[in-house]
């Protein structure tokens, strides 16, 4: 017979159970019996048998949180009273508090238990009451090194629910200033490499940021799943300071972050990371832009501006604007990067709004004519750098703010309003003075131009002003000097002469009249003599310097080559291509384009082959006609050139086809060529994928996914290349192939059954490649399964966007593996392809290629003898033979996903060595309903399915069925 203490204690855990109980009343109660015992061992021994029952139990069941929560409530209530009277250090307060260390005790000597649901619990409790206590709370040293060392060993465990409650049990345990502290190195490790989302979700909510930290918190904003990104965002928001931030890692956070796939994670950055970051800079925003550095990431700060718009009222934006003056203009002598960026970014925000916006947009921006004004007295003063000066660090960048200035006052003139002539007619006007200005940076063109060809809407109109820019660049006015000859001297000196001699003779004349007394006479030579002086000092005083007048002078020099081409190639991306090339951007190819492919200059090179490109797309008889010279390019230049002929062919093919290179080019073939055009090129392309230049193997990689998605190219070769590509770990650092590679991948295979076809024939090749590479190969590292995995998901048949009837490519691919298999059956690949075609997503309706299916599997499965090959061949084999066709699981969609070691979410953290470079998942499922990660899917009761609606009444009796209650089984107990 127990006694009545013992029957207490189990009352009140009965009555814990239930939700709406006082625990409060409970504690108080209970603590009021244990502190009336003068021998406590007794109390703390029913109490744990009390507490095994709850602890036993690993599903989240509402009455075991409950009593659980009440446990934690009653042990913590002996803490506070020590709290209360720390003072009084006497016995009695000693003794209270060791029912904590008591408790303590036991869960620490049942951490190591076999049943993960002991072990879950005694985390769990650990967690909350280590939570519960005081912030002054003092725990004995060796006791709580013992804690330490317990949960150091339960983060490792196999179960998510334990390392999640041991993580979260730590977190008071931790020592951000000693990098040495075992606990950061546990956060740190599961941060890393724990393949469950909710136990990293866990760390970041824990850790404490940093110098150590704050690195692997930053790189969680790029985690595989979408909860653990939103989390990292807000940890960075709320415990990071803007300061701690480098300015990489503030524009690498706010690009990723607004640009991310997942709204929820975007929301987070606009309604909290950057509020949070303001509010640190006491709210001033062109300090936040200072901090970002806008000259180098200016697209990145003017999407934080809009994020930022979109939250403010419109009083917010006029407080917070660029302080304009009177004029509607911010002071020359006071431009900064930050203001002009910030005052760009509103009138392009606000005139998105539309009529909406049209009266703030007259409160932001002048009249046409003043703003033109404006502008061209900036731009006058740009200065132009000097050879002497580029050296200068102080003058390069003064130079280089001024030019970031002025690009962002020629993206204002787009927001102006220049409907009406006379402003439209002055903006125009300074644009083209200004593209004419010999100090006009080059940076400053291509804006200027894009600018201009906004305004001027017809195509005619745009080719003859673009005509007449490039005329005055190439061909300027300049002041000519002519010299005199000297014949002309020669001349002059004669006639100087004769004057003189005609003197001379007056003279004598004049002087015999006036021997004569003819003085009317000597009066008129008297005057003859003056004018022949007057004459002859003229002449003399007549300067000999050369004669100057004005002519049309050519310029070939390289800056003024890469002006015009840049000119150029931005009208010819503004023309519609269905315009085809006129006289004018004809003559345009033949005097300037094709002389600078030419040029020693690469740069000029580069913008005139870029320019051909472009002039290519809107002629099939041009494109034809330089194809051969695009084709020398990509082999001979520089790599830079090589690239942007590269895109030009890209363009090319992707506009009128691979029959273009089946027309005969300019320079005649030789008959003895076996090997056509079309083949020669893309064997051309296929070698640059494995060119050592990291942009031209990019471009040709992009160019010829675009070619397979546009149906260009139909090839399976190809096609394993590039999947080959995508896995080599040498181009691991190169994110953009992976991306690309990794979108198309996805798109291509949804896009038809074709498609998947075409993917099944590239399988084997692909997999015979990586079997065959030698062991000195980057091959010989990626993980075959892997991309066998990635196979199966890309051909699954439920993953079409329009599913067919009928025979999956699966069907096919399944019957091409065993035939594999059947080539050899003693290969060590065989294991790979048994596992492949259990994954297959097989039509198990009765039919001829069921049965070709099932004779296959059945002859394999009679010569081979490994075990799991076996395993995995009855397993198909049954799947066929059952025949269920209306109760064949629907797989769940699959996509492709970014590189990260954190890929999978399996449960078992149990560490497998990986090759260096192996991308470690690539193909991800996503459930339409994300798993709980609380639950390890053990001893979880599971409810049958329902059909039809139900009932509030049906559904209610359905959940108390799943409840737990312990009363039944404490009463059994305690009565047996």
């Amino acid at each position: 017979m127990r006694s009545d203490n013992e029957l207490e204690i189990q009352e009140i855990f009965n009555r814990a159970q239930k939700a709406h109980s006082n625990k409060s009343k409970l504690v108080a109660s209970l603590k009021n019996r244990y502190e009336k015992l003068e021998e406590k061992s007794e109390f703390q021994l029913e109490f744990l048998r009390c507490l095994k029952y709850v602890m036993i139990v690993y599903s989240r069941e509402p009455a075991v949180e409950n009593v659980i929560e009440f446990v934690v409530k009653f042990t913590v209530s002996f803490e506070s009273a020590v709290r209360d009277e720390e003072e009084e250090e006497d016995e009695e307060e000693e003794n209270d508090a060791s029912f904590l260390n008591f408790l303590l005790n036991f869960l620490l000597e049942s951490h190591t238990a076999n049943s993960h649901a002991v072990r879950f619990r005694v985390c769990q409790l650990i967690n909350m009451l280590l939570g519960s206590l005081s912030e002054n709370a003092q725990i004995d040293d060796e006791l709580c090194e013992r804690i330490h060392e317990a949960m150091l060993v339960r983060v490792t465990d196999k179960y998510p629910n334990v390392r999640i409650q041991a993580a979260l049990a730590m977190a008071r345990l931790q020592d951000p200033n000693d990098p040495h502290c075992p606990t950061i190195k546990a956060y740190l490790l599961l941060l890393e490499n724990d393949s469950n989302t909710e136990v990293r979700r866990a760390v970041l909510s824990c850790i404490a940021p940093s110098a150590l930290t704050l690195p692997k918190i930053f790189r969680r904003t790029r985690d595989i799943k979408e909860k653990v990104r939103k989390l990292a965002y807000q940890v960075l928001a709320e415990k990071v300071h803007i300061r701690a931030l480098t300015i990489a890692q503030r524009v690498s956070l706010l690009q990723d972050g607004l640009n991310d796939s997942s709204d929820s994670v975007k929301t987070v950055v606009r309604e909290c990371l950057l509020p949070s970051w303001l509010r640190l800079l006491d709210n001033d925003v062109l300090q936040l832009l200072h901090r970002l550095d806008v000259e180098n990431c200016a697209d990145t700060a003017v999407a934080a501006l809009q994020a930022l718009f979109t939250m403010a009222t419109i009083p917010d934006i006029l407080q917070d604007g660029a302080k304009l003056d009177d004029r509607k203009l911010i002071p020359v002598e006071v431009l900064s990067c930050e203001n002009v960026l910030y005052w760009r970014a509103l009138c392009e925000f606000v005139k998105s709004k539309g009529d909406e916006g049209e009266d703030l947009l007259d409160k932001l921006l002048p009249e046409p004519a003043i703003f033109a004004e404006y502008l061209y007295s900036y731009l006058k003063g740009v200065p132009c750098l000097e050879e002497d000066h580029r050296a200068d660090l102080t003058q390069l960048e003064l130079v280089m703010t001024k030019e970031f200035i002025g690009q962002q006052l020629v993206r204002l003139v787009g927001c102006l309003d220049t409907s009406e002539e006379g402003g439209r007619k002055r903006v125009l006007s300074v644009l083209q003075e200004m593209l004419l200005l010999p100090n006009t940076p080059l940076s400053l063109i291509g804006g200027l131009v894009q600018t201009l060809m906004g305004i001027l809407r017809d195509d005619q109109q745009r080719i003859t002003v673009m005509a007449e820019i490039i005329s005055d660049l190439r061909e300027p006015i300049v002041p000519v000097t002519e010299t005199v000859d000297e014949n002309e001297k020669r001349k002059k000196q004669v006639k100087i002469a004769e004057l003189k001699v005609c003197m001379m003779e007056c003279k004598t004349e004049m002087e015999e009249c006036v021997k004569r007394e003819d003085f009317v006479r000597a009066a008129e030579l008297k005057e003859s003599i003056a004018r022949l002086e007057d004459q002859r000092i003229q002449l003399e005083l007549e300067p000999e310097s050369d004669h100057i007048k004005e002519q049309r002078a050519e310029k070939n020099d390289p800056e003024t080559l890469l002006k015009c081409l840049t000119v150029c190639a931005e009208v010819l991306k503004q023309m519609k291509i269905s315009r085809g090339i006129c006289p004018t951007i004809s003559g345009l190819i033949e005097s300037l384009i094709l002389p600078s492919v030419s040029s020693p200059s690469s740069a000029v090179r580069n913008m005139a082959v870029v320019c051909l490109g472009t002039a290519a797309l809107h002629s099939r008889d041009l494109a034809n006609t330089h194809l051969v010279l695009l084709l020398q390019i990509m082999q001979l230049d520089e790599p830079k050139i090589r690239v942007s002929a590269l895109k030009a062919l890209i363009d090319q093919l992707l506009l009128n086809g691979l029959g273009l290179l089946q027309e005969k080019p300019s320079e005649p073939r030789d008959p003895e060529d076996e090997e056509s055009p079309v083949q020669n090129v893309l064997k051309m392309l296929s070698d640059f994928l494995d060119s050592e230049v990291c942009e031209l193997r990019t471009e040709a990689a992009e160019g010829l996914a675009k070619l397979m998605h546009c149906d260009r190219i139909v090839s399976a070769k190809l096609l394993s290349r590039l999947i080959l590509l995508w896995y080599n770990p040498l181009t691991e650092e190169d994110q953009r192939l992976r991306h690309c590679l990794g979108v198309f991948l996805q798109l291509y295979s949804r896009e038809s059954r074709a498609h998947q076809q075409c993917v099944e024939e590239s399988f084997l090749m692909t997999m015979r490649t990586l079997f065959k590479a030698p062991v000195t190969s980057p091959l010989s590292e990626i993980d075959f399964s892997n991309v066998a995995e990635l196979y199966t998901e890309l051909t699954r048949p439920s993953t079409l966007t329009a599913p067919v009837q009928g025979l999956s490519v699966h069907d096919s691919l399944a019957v091409r593996v065993c035939n594999e298999i059947l080539r050899d059956i003693e290969a060590p690949e065989v294991r790979l392809y048994c596992k492949t075609l259990a994954n297959l997503e097989l039509n198990t309706e009765p039919g001829s290629a069921n049965q070709e299916l099932q004779e296959l599997l059945t002859s394999i499965l009679q010569k081979v003898k490994d075990k799991v090959c076996v395993r995995a061949l009855e397993k198909v084999l049954n799947q066929l033979k059952r025949n269920p066709p209306s109760t064949q699981s629907v797989p769940q969609e699959s996509v492709l996903t970014a590189v990260d070691e954190n890929g999978s979410d399996t449960e078992d953290l149990r560490p497998k060595r990986q090759k260096r470079g192996v991308k470690k998942s690539s193909v991800k499922k996503i459930d339409v309903k994300d798993r709980s990660d609380d639950s390890d899917e053990e001893n979880v009761p599971e409810v049958p399915p329902v059909c039809g609606r139900q009932t509030r009444s049906s559904k209610a009796a359905v959940l108390d069925k799943t409840k737990q209650d312990l009363s039944a089984l404490l009463s059994q107990e305690a009565t047996s």
